[in-house]
């Protein structure tokens, strides 16, 4: 099942051969790695964008993303195991289904990270607006905080973050292990502190009716929410470095995403059962969605706006049952935290280009290195470039939307080429093996598949349109510049002393 050249597994080992890393991960290491790299935008941001498609049904919409990104994450972790290099799905789908999959998949891959990013970053304005407001009483125009989908002309602060973010990268600024977990001790804190405060006010009348617009409603919050748990795939890739990969892999993946399934339900919880979590209707009983003017002029005639209107929808519920200092130390952990979200999720797309430019499929220029801060600086300024303007222009539940689509699309490509490999080459060393492989995969691409048509029409069609770009640009200039496609691929075999050999392209 291969479409176009293959890049050979060899090859794509070839450098990381000369290199091993030291196994000390064990099972409980992997599992704070994963609620560290999940818990976060999802949660803090998208939790009125899911009330408003689900009202309190969003409770089952979490389970059933958690439930897809399980069994993707099993199937992304063999993988990773046995191609610890760098790339991710494209790099896999390259060795296994060939160069025009893995140039989709990479196309694809930038919806995941750039638009996550500009997602991020409007979720940040959103806590940093709200913020200001309860503790300095600033009030800035609607015009500069929202973009024109959301009632507002441009979001400043919301671009200005991301400018931030790409000037760091740039520069090479990176996050220690302390900071890092920091900021991870004080995600888990500000939403334990929610969690403490708000289930024992909950009141039962408030989760009724509980799927005001049926399965549809909790499948199109499924789909949203899926951002909410992106990032397990740190687990995955850290493969390599675990002890007793075969059982502690599991518990990792499995582990993280079950804990960050159950804080989520009771965040969830405590926003439904204190504050209500009602879709918010039209004159004519139409439901206005998301991101939409409709909405945001609705939003503005509720006297007592509903959590489906905040843009800052976890402090402003602990405002609003009685707790404005802790929503302002929620606000405040949000505020903190987010921005490193961005940094890493415009550190993935750069080094996605970068890998891809390498390959030749991208202008060389995009591989280019900084002189004095040793960065590829020209595609971490491209990609700032785009992600400040889609966070400026669009909200935030469009931008996370589409960038799920081209997320399920690359989960569902890698748990192909698990399967696939699993046929085509099955000697091969797996340090981790998906358990039950022809259950497990193909779980795995119906639950993406099943998300992906739970997008709204317009993410759909902004995904297929994407994709129709993406097969131009590659049959117009990147097919004729794959290095593969020239034969310039060199594999080490047996002895590293042995001189690479070019390995002619296969078609």
């Amino acid at each position: 099942m291969m479409f176009g050249r293959v890049k050979p597994l060899d090859a794509i080992l070839a450098t990381a051969e000369k290199k091993s890393l030291h196994r000390s991960l064990g099972a409980f290491q992997l599992t704070m790695l994963g609620i560290g790299a999940v818990i976060g935008t999802g949660i803090f941001v998208l939790t009125a964008e899911a009330a408003q498609k689900a009202g309190p049904g969003m409770m089952l919409s979490f389970v059933i993303a958690g439930f897809v990104c399980a069994v993707a994450a099993l199937c992304y972790a063999e993988m990773a195991a046995m191609v610890p290099v760098s790339g991710s799905a494209y790099t896999y789908s390259y060795a296994v289904m060939g160069e025009v999959v893995a140039w989709m998949v990479g196309w694809a891959l930038i919806l995941e990270y750039a638009i996550a990013a500009g997602a991020v970053s409007v979720g940040w304005s959103g806590y940093f607006i709200g913020w200001l407001n309860s503790s300095f009483h600033i009030d800035i125009p609607l015009a500069l905080v929202r973009g024109p989908f959301d009632g507002g002309i441009i979001n400043l602060p919301a671009m200005l973050i991301a400018a931030l973010v790409t000037a760091l990268l740039i520069k090479g600024t990176k996050e220690s292990a302390t900071v890092n977990a920091v900021l991870v001790g004080i995600k888990i804190l500000a939403l334990a502190f929610f969690v403490v405060l708000t289930i024992p006010v909950i009141k039962s009348g408030q989760f009724t009716p509980f799927a005001p617009l049926g399965f549809a409603g909790i499948s199109g919050a499924a789909a949203s929410i899926f951002f909410a748990y992106v990032g397990f795939d740190a687990v995955s890739t850290a493969a390599e470095e675990t002890k007793n990969p075969q059982r502690n892999m599991p518990i990792g993946l499995i582990g993280s995403l079950g804990i960050c399934t159950i804080f989520y339900m009771l965040v969830a919880a405590g926003v439904i059962g204190t504050v209500g979590a009602q879709p918010v209707f039209g004159p004519g009983g139409e439901v206005l969605s998301p991101g939409t003017p409709s909405l945001a002029q609705a939003c503005s005639s509720i006297q007592d706006a509903a959590v489906v209107c905040s843009k800052e929808a976890l402090a402003w519920t602990l405002r609003q049952v009685g707790y404005p200092f802790v929503g302002w130390l929620v606000g405040a952990a949000a505020i903190i935290a987010l921005p490193s979200v961005i940094l890493m999720m415009m550190f993935g797309q750069t080094r996605i280009f970068f890998v891809m430019s390498r390959d030749g499929l991208l202008p060389e220029f995009f591989s280019k290195v900084h002189p004095r801060f040793h960065t590829p600086h020209v595609i971490t300024l491209l990609t700032g470039i785009f992600v400040a303007i889609f966070a400026a222009f669009f909200p935030v539940g469009l931008l996370a939307d589409v960038s799920n689509s081209g997320t399920l699309f690359a989960f569902a490509a890698v748990s192909i080429a698990v399967m696939v490999l699993r046929r085509t080459d099955p000697d091969r060393k797996r340090p981790f093996r998906t358990p039950a492989v022809m259950v497990t995969a193909p779980v795995a691409i119906l639950g993406c598949i099943y998300l992906f048509f739970s997008l709204s029409f317009h993410t759909i069609a902004l995904f297929v349109g994407w994709a129709v770009i993406g097969l131009i640009v590659y049959y117009a200039y990147s097919r004729s510049r794959s290095h593969v496609g020239r034969g310039h691929v060199e594999v080490h075999e047996g002895d590293p002393d042995v001189p690479p050999q070019p390995v002619p392209p296969v078609v």
